[in-house]
């Protein structure tokens, strides 16, 4: 429960997240799982296939689902059922629960709530498909093209509206970076707290030795711009190791030449001693926060990356801070950009001080983390029942 904070302790809570299956293990989920070591909550999701799952936390966990849950092939990724998604969330029954507590990167926030429920957002972004990556979404699909682009515009469009009306239901937004909450503000006018999400910082070797290497770990979907990192290196030349998994994972194969090896999934353990060996952690994706990023400063790793979203707010460019940089940051998701960035980082490399870079990781911690949660759920509860009984 909620330990000294009585005024919630006897509350019935619920928290709603989007998706939940093995494959689904990003900053999102992260918090989902912190919430749920110090809150009382039943958990409710679109879809869940990870309490089957023997090792994980939500093994044999009841979980509330939606249709969805039902649809073919949902287990690979129910973003295939776009159009489904609005009226899924909103089909969860959650009028018994006095406060809904909602992650949401794409249609959590959209449950269905009474003016006499509390209802807390914690906003990873606001739905991505719908605002930053619809010319994305339309250009790599084929539904984004000819007629059918058409009838997919209308979509996003409508959804669009979904969105915007659904922050209405929302009592209290939490927004996970500053980037986030400006996109809040962009998107629904409406104001955020912002409490940066948990990393597990002690869940990385600290190495002070490094190694003639570059490592980068992701998702291999298109927006990450691992390809980018890979053509990059092709033309320096440098040793790079890519790690991770997702559906462009045999393109970046092709592409990669003999300097660069494409490890695919690793456990954390061996993904987690590349990231500490390496000399440092590229990183060109745009992101609202970053979770790796700051994995890697966990590590003592320098951190080479895309100077915009969330990264500014957690890697230091050494140029700027001589005294305290944990990075270089680059401006453009460009080959030429990265392969500057990382001679700027060679001529630098002397520099980086890897106590500094932990102890700069350390302010992410999940235990900065569940106070600042907790406080502000405390204090958007004792607001919300004063305005109640006004």
């Amino acid at each position: 429960m909620v330990g000294d904070r009585s005024s919630l302790t006897d509350l019935k809570l619920a928290l709603v997240h989007e998706w939940l299956t093995p494959k689904a293990t990003g900053g999102s989920e992260l918090v989902v799982q912190e919430i749920l070591q110090w809150l009382d909550a039943d958990l409710f999701a679109l879809i869940d296939f990870e309490s089957r799952n023997p090792n994980s936390y939500l093994f044999n966990r009841q979980i509330g689902t939606t249709f969805l849950q039902h649809f073919p092939f949902a287990e690979q990724g129910v973003q295939k059922y776009l159009p489904f998604l609005p009226l899924a969330i909103e089909q969860l029954d959650l009028r018994a629960y006095d406060v809904i507590l909602s992650s949401s990167h794409v249609a959590a926030k959209g449950v269905l709530t009474g003016s006499h429920q509390l209802h807390v957002c914690y906003c990873h972004a606001p739905m991505r498909y719908a605002w930053d990556l619809t010319f994305d979404y339309l250009n790599s699909s084929r539904a984004g093209k000819g007629l059918p682009g058409i009838l997919t515009r209308y979509l996003l469009h409508r959804l669009r509206q979904w969105d915007v009306l659904t922050a209405n239901r929302v009592d209290y937004f939490i927004a996970n970076s500053r980037h986030t909450a400006r996109r809040i503000w962009r998107c629904y006018r409406r104001p955020a707290e912002v409490i940066y999400p948990p990393v597990h910082t002690d869940r990385f070797p600290f190495v002070t030795q490094k190694q003639d290497f570059y490592v980068t770990v992701s998702r291999l979907v298109s927006y990450k711009k691992i390809d980018l990192i890979v053509r990059a290196f092709n033309q320096l030349g440098r040793s790079l190791v890519v790690i991770g998994e997702g559906p462009e994972l045999e393109s970046i194969r092709r592409i990669a030449q003999p300097n660069v090896q494409v490890l695919g999934w690793q456990p954390h353990e061996v993904m987690a001693q590349y990231m500490a060996q390496a000399k440092a952690f590229v990183y060109a994706a745009y992101e609202d926060f970053g979770i790796a990023p700051v994995e890697a400063q966990a590590c003592g790793t320098p951190v080479i990356a895309f100077g915009a979203g969330g990264t500014l707010e957690t890697v230091r460019d050494i140029r700027q801070h001589p005294e305290k940089g944990t990075g270089v940051l680059f401006q453009q998701q460009t080959e030429a950009e990265v392969m500057q960035a990382v001679e700027v980082f060679e001529s630098y490399e002397s520099q980086f001080q890897p106590d500094l870079l932990r102890s700069h990781a350390g302010i992410f911690n999940p235990q900065i983390f569940q106070e600042r949660y907790l406080a502000f759920l405390e204090r958007c509860y004792q607001e919300f029942r004063t305005n109640s009984l006004a």
